[in-house]
């Protein structure tokens, strides 16, 4: 006589918990066990362009074609990138920078833009420096697209704001093709970093490229943007 459980293996019916190779789809409580992705966060809705890129696609290239008279939408001033540069070699110990000085200044750049820096070796000896060809003297991040206009928002809205005894920045630092070049001397007016956690302070060199511009035409852009320049002292 069969037994039951050849009887269930004739009709098909799954054995125990489930049937072989099956998993079963629900836990010792009887509720449904919870898939791979369950706690994955929700969907938040469609990426939020940046804020200036939406004003200078939106404002900002009607007013420069307007008061350039450009007429070809490809002859255009162009916000490529922005380079950050930080200069390490005045910490060389010997042949190497320091590790902790290394990575401060990296973390630095991380939490700033969002993205990984490189380490730059030097291309040639300076002896006044104390520097030699293939020694470690910078970090530098190009950033571009929309982290590149986020950290232009967050250093115009947010960075200069709280420099000390801030009176505008420097208007004339262009060059032909209408590069701006700033900087700032103290890693802390950027909110991402907290001071009390930093073994030293530095500053660090900030460059806007653009593509397809002049002097004139890169202030302007940057000015409509809402970039501090020094305003004319009035006599």
């Amino acid at each position: 006589m069969a037994s039951e459980q050849d009887k269930q293996h004739k009709q098909g019916k799954p054995q125990g918990g489930g049937g072989a190779g099956r998993p079963d789809s629900k836990s010792k409580s009887g509720a449904p066990k919870k898939g791979k992705y369950d706690d994955a966060p929700a969907e938040t809705g469609p990426k939020t362009p940046p804020r200036l890129k939406v004003k200078y696609e939106s404002e900002v290239r009607a007013k420069v074609a307007e008061k350039f008279g450009i007429k070809n939408p490809m002859a255009m001033p162009k916000l490529e990138k922005i380079v950050l540069n930080v200069n390490m070699g005045r910490h060389i110990e010997g042949t190497k920078i320091p590790p902790h000085i290394k990575a401060q200044v990296l973390e630095t750049l991380v939490k700033v833009t969002g993205q990984k820096p490189i380490v730059i070796k030097a291309k040639k000896s300076v002896a006044n420096f104390k520097l030699r060809e293939g020694y470690e003297s910078s970090a530098m991040v190009t950033i571009r697209r929309d982290r590149m206009w986020h950290f232009l928002d967050r250093f115009i809205n947010l960075a200069t704001p709280r420099i000390k005894d801030f009176r505008g920045l420097s208007d004339t630092a262009f060059d032909r093709q209408g590069n701006y070049a700033t900087g700032v001397t103290e890693q802390g007016v950027f909110p991402e970093i907290n001071m009390a956690e930093a073994a030293f302070t530095h500053g660090m060199n900030i460059n806007v490229c653009f593509a397809r511009s002049t002097k004139d035409r890169s202030r302007f852009v940057l000015e409509q943007l809402g970039m501090p320049f020094k305003k004319p002292e009035v006599k």
